[in-house]
């Protein structure tokens, strides 16, 4: 008896799962070509996170830029990835030292500057979405309060923000800062993991890494309500085979390049 109710209950996962396939494959021919994100704005031909990057992704018709946001020693919210300064600057030492005086002095790559949060929203309103990556610590408070001064003079609206992080302690504190703004939950291990606190969230996406995912994943995460928009895909194979996956989105540093 025993035997036969565990091989029932095996039975009925393996046909659901059967099904969440089967629904995702007649679904696929609707499917349109997901939405290609900017990865840190155009990083493949410019320097990540900067103003030419930003412009580039918008120029190359990027329906949405991804940039990362740390908090600085004067309160300054800038856009940058690396919790050090080493790798693209001229400079060394954790970024969150700096105060904004003394990140003037520092030179990336390409002879480009660190910009202020601030600076993105006003020159990307109305030209592109914009998904904020919540990077250093603490950066959920000073974020909602930048933003809630553009949603209420109505420069952006909450359908054009996404706000992600791979600190999901930051998105709680984001949803109650910012009841009605977009989340998508970045995932680093198991996608499926995220569901629970996806929902917690009542979170628009979870975004986990390309080489995580099959379509049964997918399939899964979409009969739980949740989009999915994957990174970081540049070659024209892995955005072909993501593609087949049913993805709704992916993180690119080549906006221009096709399905």
């Amino acid at each position: 008896m025993k035997k036969q109710f565990l091989s029932h209950i095996l039975i009925n996962r393996f046909l659901w799962v059967f099904l969440l396939v089967l629904i995702h494959a007649c679904n696929m021919e609707k499917v349109e070509n997901p939405m290609m994100i900017g990865h840190r704005g155009a990083m493949g031909y410019e320097t990540e996170n900067t103003l030419a990057s930003i412009n580039k992704a918008v120029a190359l018709g990027a329906a949405m830029i991804e940039i990362d946001v740390f908090q600085i020693a004067s309160g300054e919210l800038v856009v940058f990835h690396d919790n050090e300064l080493d790798r693209l600057s001229n400079a060394t030492g954790p970024i969150t030292s700096f105060t904004w005086e003394a990140l003037q002095e520092v030179v990336l790559e390409g002879g480009h500057s660190i910009p202020l949060l601030k600076t993105v929203l006003d020159q990307l309103a109305g030209k592109a979405a914009l998904n904020i990556e919540l990077k250093g610590p603490n950066t959920a408070a000073p974020v909602a309060s930048l933003l809630k001064s553009y949603l209420s003079d109505g420069t952006w609206e909450e359908e054009g923000l996404l706000i992600s992080s791979f600190d999901w302690a930051l998105l709680f504190e984001t949803r109650e800062l910012l009841p009605k703004i977009s989340i998508g939950v970045l995932t680093e291990g198991p996608p499926l993991e995220a569901i629970p606190v996806a929902k917690q969230l009542s979170a628009v996406a979870i975004n986990p890494y390309y080489k995580d995912l099959d379509a049964t994943i997918v399939a899964q995460i979409h009969a739980a309500g949740f989009k999915v928009y994957t990174w970081t895909v540049n070659t024209p194979e892995d955005l072909k085979n993501t593609k087949t996956l049913g993805v709704d989105a992916v993180f690119t540093n080549y906006p221009d390049r096709t399905f």
